[in-house]
C-alpha cells in the first residue's frame, strides 16, 4: 500500500487520491445503468452490497456508536466507532475502535483498538488525511476522572476534565501514535463541554489555505450554558492546532451542537449543524466561511429544508465528473423520530435541499458520508430493526441514485 509519492509529485498525487481516485470495490451487482457504465469506462467496478462492520455485543462491547469514515488514498476504507463497554450511554468506559476494509467495504478486517482511556470516555472521532504527508490525522475528545457530560455542563466538575486529543497513522491506519493532548491550544477556559465532529474532517484543496486541515466542533459557553459551533484548523499537517470561526449563536437564538463541514467547488466552506432549539424552522442550521474556516462569511441560520429529528448529520461535496459531483447530506428523515435514513442533495451550495435516496425505513441515527472512488460514495450509519444502536452499517450508494443527482 503506497501512502507517499515521490517528493516532487506527492502533494498533487495525494490531492487527487483524496478526491476519490483510489479504492476499487471487488464485486458488482447484476445490472447497472448509464452512470455505472461511465464508471466502468474509467476502470472502476460498481460497489458491492451493504456490510455491517459493527454489531452490538461483539468484541466485548455492549454497543457501538458514533461512526466516522475515511478513504485512505490508495489504501483502505476506514470505519471508526465508539466501543461502549457497559451500556449504550454516552458516559462511562468508552474506547475508540476501528475496522478497515481493503475491498471497498465488502469485508472488514478484525477490530483494532485505537484509543483506550481506561474507565473514562474517549470518542467523537474526526479523521482526515493530511495531503502533504499522506498521514491520517485523528482528532478526538476525552472526559477524564469518571465525569459525566451533565457534570461538566452544569459546573459540578472542572471544565478541564473535558479534553481534546490528536493521533496520527503513517501506515494507512494499521498502527497509531499515542494520543497527544491539544486542549490548551483549542479550548478557552470558559468553555465547559467540548466535542469535535463527529464524522470526517476536511483537507482544503483550493486557494491560499490549500492543504489546511479543518475540523468541525461545538462547545458550551460557561456563563450561559448554551452551546455553539466552532472549528479547529491546522496549517502544518495536524501538528499544531488553533481555533477558527466561533459561531455567534452561543447565548443567542440557536443552540448549535454536533456539526459537519465540506469544501465547495469555489473554495467556500459549508458548515451544517444540529440545532437543539427546535423551532418551526426545523432542527438544523448552516453557515459559510470564505477564508478557510477562520471566520464565518455567512453566520448560522436555520435550515428549514432539512426535515428530521434532533440528531447528528453529515455533509460531503463529492469530487468527480460533472454528472456526479453533488453536495450531499445524510440523516434520518422522519420529523420526530430517528427513523428512515435518507440522502439529500443541494443544487445551490446548501441553500435548499431535496431528497434523492431513501436508504432505509428502519431506525437510524448518526451517519458519515465518504467518497470511495471517482464520483462514488458510501454511507456509514447507525441502524437496526428495532433500535438504531443495534449495528453500524456501511452502504455503497447505488449507481442509479448517482445518476439522478
Amino acid at each position: 500500500m503506497r501512502l507517499r509519492a515521490p517528493a516532487s509529485r506527492r502533494f498533487a498525487f495525494l490531492l487527487a487520491l483524496v478526491a476519490g481516485l483510489a479504492a476499487t470495490p471487488a464485486s458488482a451487482p447484476a445490472a447497472y445503468d448509464r452512470a455505472t457504465d461511465r464508471e466502468a469506462a474509467h476502470g472502476h467496478a460498481p460497489p458491492c452490497p451493504a456490510s455491517v462492520p459493527y454489531t452490538s455485543g461483539e468484541y466485548g462491547y455492549t454497543t457501538f456508536r458514533i461512526p466516522a469514515a475515511l478513504q485512505v488514498p490508495g489504501g483502505a476504507l476506514l470505519a471508526f466507532a465508539e466501543g461502549r463497554r457497559d451500556s449504550a450511554a454516552d458516559d462511562g468506559d468508552i474506547d475508540l475502535v476501528l475496522r478497515r476494509s481493503f475491498d471497498g467495504g465488502c469485508t472488514w478486517q478484525p477490530l483494532q483498538l485505537v484509543a483506550d482511556a481506561g474507565k473514562d470516555t474517549v470518542g467523537n472521532p474526526v479523521p482526515v488525511v493530511d495531503p502533504r504527508s499522506g498521514d491520517i490525522v485523528l482528532v478526538t475528545c476525552r472526559t477524564i476522572g469518571g465525569a459525566t457530560k451533565r457534570q461538566v455542563t452544569s459546573g459540578k466538575v472542572a471544565a478541564s476534565v473535558r479534553r481534546v486529543y490528536v493521533q496520527r497513522s503513517a501506515d494507512g491506519g494499521a498502527t497509531w501514535s499515542p494520543q497527544r493532548d491539544i486542549t490548551d491550544a483549542v479550548k478557552p477556559p470558559d468553555w465547559r463541554w467540548y466535542a469535535v465532529g463527529p464524522g470526517h474532517g476536511a483537507a482544503l484543496r483550493q486557494g491560499p489555505h490549500r492543504g489546511r486541515l479543518l475540523v468541525p466542533a461545538n462547545h458550551s459557553a460557561g456563563k450561559t450554558g448554551r452551546s455553539g459551533a466552532h472549528s479547529l484548523y491546522s496549517d502544518d499537517g495536524g501538528h499544531t492546532w488553533r481555533i477558527g470561526y466561533v459561531s455567534r449563536s452561543a447565548g443567542g437564538p440557536l443552540a448549535l451542537n454536533e456539526s459537519t463541514l465540506t469544501e465547495l467547488p469555489d473554495g467556500t466552506v459549508y458548515i451544517n449543524a444540529r440545532d437543539h432549539d427546535r423551532t418551526a424552522d426545523g432542527t438544523r442550521a448552516d453557515a459559510y466561511s470564505a477564508d478557510g474556516g477562520l471566520t464565518l462569511s455567512v453566520p448560522f441560520r436555520p435550515q428549514p429544508h432539512l426535515t428530521g429529528p434532533t440528531v447528528q448529520g453529515s455533509v460531503l461535496h463529492v469530487l468527480g465528473p460533472p454528472w456526479r459531483s453533488p453536495l450531499l447530506y445524510s440523516g434520518p428523515s422522519d420529523p420526530d423520530r430517528r427513523l428512515r435514513m435518507q440522502v439529500r442533495t443541494s443544487d445551490d451550495g446548501g441553500r435548499s435541499w431535496r431528497p434523492v435516496l431513501s436508504v432505509s425505513q428502519d431506525p437510524a441515527g448518526y451517519s458519515d458520508l465518504v467518497q470511495t472512488g471517482v464520483g462514488r460514495v458510501g454511507l456509514l450509519y447507525e441502524t437496526g430493526p428495532r433500535s438504531s444502536h443495534h449495528t453500524i452499517r456501511f452502504t455503497p450508494l447505488p449507481p442509479d441514485a448517482l445518476s439522478s443527482w
